[in-house]
């Protein structure tokens, strides 16, 4: 028998921490979420990327497994565009995410999209796609065999990220593949209360018509090849990549090792691009490195303009050394006629014309910052699993308002997070003992569990209740006596009811309502209840 001492266990958890993160740290695949929306199989590698993927069936409760037509299936190499899952039901559908790295960190996340006419309908559906509780986007299809791929760069501010889809009565929504992808969190940085959301991501001077991403690119981001006959290619074959410095964006050595630059005889090259949104603004992330080793007399050296005006000068690219110059501050918007302009202005002193390797586009989100309360949203989720609840809980709980959970109220506030105010799960079928994780509503103010099967003691915990004035227990199979905190509450600010087997020898107050039989039918009252935020009467129909 081999006895370790403690510090040598001690010494062997450090070193096996240190090795798990060292790994990670080499391999960022390892927090990568490749989901396969639709899917029969529970895991498989896909053949083009080497990637992991498995069925959404873990990530989501709703929608239907489809498979696209043959005639479609020919069209497309790519495996996640084979199935779709369809939500012929509910208004909102949620995935939820939940990455290793948790909140505060940076993630890009990603939503594929190809109809294939899975219905056998010939109609492409219009539908919107969301972020948590934000309107991202309005997914429209321009054909059946053409993918759409919509992608943010998003920070979140709690541990499980949901992406939703909801049907605007304009056909039935879908996905093929959701994906996320951790990114370094000292990249991509945008306003405080904004996400990114992809524009256009492009490979400058490529020969290849393909898409470049994972292996080659670590964050598996998707970059398309850019075709520009009025610009004059350059490459290299990069075979000795050891001496190349990369940046924080760890950009693909595919990618950078070609670029776009203008004939000799020019001193500009320029962009011009009108966006959907012109009231938008724009983040840009320019990628650059010197393909050529330049001789003594040679030098290569310009502006970057937007608009008319130096957005970056004067710079010049280092050889076989990548460097990203990007946007800072509120961004940039479409000028007065509703286009922005990109000039690269080769400088007096420059021999060389400009040149650019690659280039992102962002477009800046704002967030409405209305999520319901962190240790709310835990205490539902909980609240949920506990009583097996039977409702189409999914996404945010309160938010966007349209969408909150049947039974729940709340109060919204724009400078503080959404609060949970009344919860309504009278006549749902409700069995085991009053669940220990509604102490954890601590906004709460109307409680109705009446009509169901609960058991088990009233628990004292819910006179800690400061908010709540409604109390309805009725019709349940709970035994007594009642605390005596939750009587006291009744002599002054609460409103309880209780059925009389559970008041017991307690003599009810004026606040006590108690009824013998159980009720047939479903309580209906209205409270008037004066909410903490804004000081409006809200009018709770219970």
């Amino acid at each position: 028998m081999i006895i370790m001492s403690k510090h040598l266990v001690f010494a062997i958890l450090l070193l096996a921490s240190f090795l798990t993160a060292l790994v990670q740290a080499q391999n960022p695949s390892l927090g990568f979420i490749s989901i396969d929306c639709g899917t029969s199989k529970s895991i498989y590698t896909d053949k083009t990327t080497g990637l992991n993927y498995v069925s959404d069936a873990n990530f989501i409760e709703t929608g239907e497994n489809k498979e696209i037509t043959s005639s479609n299936k020919v069209q497309i190499n790519e495996t996640q565009f084979l199935n779709v899952r369809s939500f012929p039901l509910g208004i909102r559908n949620c995935y939820s995410l939940k990455p290793t790295q948790g909140k505060n960190n940076r993630y890009l996340i990603r939503a594929r999209f190809m109809y294939g006419n899975y219905d056998n309908k010939n109609e492409t559906p219009t539908f919107d796609l969301y972020l948590g509780v934000d309107l991202c986007n309005t997914i429209v299809l321009d054909n059946a065999w053409t993918p759409l791929t919509k992608e943010i760069i998003h920070s979140p501010l709690s541990d499980t990220i949901y992406v939703c889809l909801v049907n605007t009565g304009s056909g039935t929504p879908f996905i093929s593949a959701l994906e996320l992808r951790p990114l370094g969190i000292d990249t991509y940085s945008s306003e405080t209360g904004s996400s990114l959301q992809l524009v256009a991501r492009f490979d400058f001077g490529t020969a290849a018509n393909q898409v470049m991403r994972y292996k080659d690119d670590i964050y598996d981001r998707l970059w398309s090849p850019f075709s520009s006959g009025a610009w004059r290619p350059l490459n290299t074959s990069l075979k000795d990549v050891s001496n190349i410095t990369k940046g924080d964006y760890q950009q693909p050595l595919t990618v950078m090792s070609t670029a776009y630059t203008t004939r000799p005889n020019r001193s500009s090259m320029g962009l011009s691009w009108t966006p959907e949104n012109i009231a938008s603004k724009f983040y840009f992330y320019m990628h650059f490195m010197e393909l050529q080793l330049l001789k003594r007399k040679q030098f290569r050296e310009f502006n970057i303009s937007i608009n008319g005006e130096l957005w970056y000068g004067s710079f010049a690219p280092i050889h076989l050394h990548v460097t990203t110059i990007y946007s800072v501050g509120s961004g940039i918007t479409a000028d007065s006629d509703g286009r922005i302009q990109i000039l690269f202005n080769k400088t007096q002193s420059s021999i060389l014309p400009p040149l650019i390797n690659a280039m992102e586009i962002y477009e800046l989100k704002a967030l409405s910052g209305q999520e319901t309360n962190e240790k709310q949203v835990d205490a539902m989720l909980n609240i949920k699993s506990v009583y097996k609840v039977k409702r189409n809980w999914q996404g945010d709980p309160c938010s966007p308002q349209a969408y909150s959970w049947e039974g729940l109220n709340c109060s919204y506030n724009r400078t503080n997070s959404t609060l949970i105010r009344s919860l309504n799960l009278s006549s749902s079928g409700l069995e085991g003992e009053i669940s220990p994780y509604i102490a954890n509503l601590t906004f709460i103010q109307v409680l109705d569990f009446s009509n169901n099967n609960l058991q088990g003691n009233v628990p004292a915990f819910l006179a800690k209740l400061s908010y709540l004035k409604i109390l309805n227990l009725k019709g349940n199979n709970l035994t007594g006596p009642v605390p005596d905190a939750l009587l006291k509450r009744s002599n002054n600010d609460l409103s309880l009811s209780v059925d009389a087997s559970v008041l017991g020898n307690s003599t009810p107050s004026t606040n006590q309502t108690s009824s013998s039989p159980r009720s047939s039918g479903r309580n209906k009252f209205v409270v008037p209840l004066v909410a903490s935020a804004g000081g409006f009467l809200l009018n709770f129909l219970l």
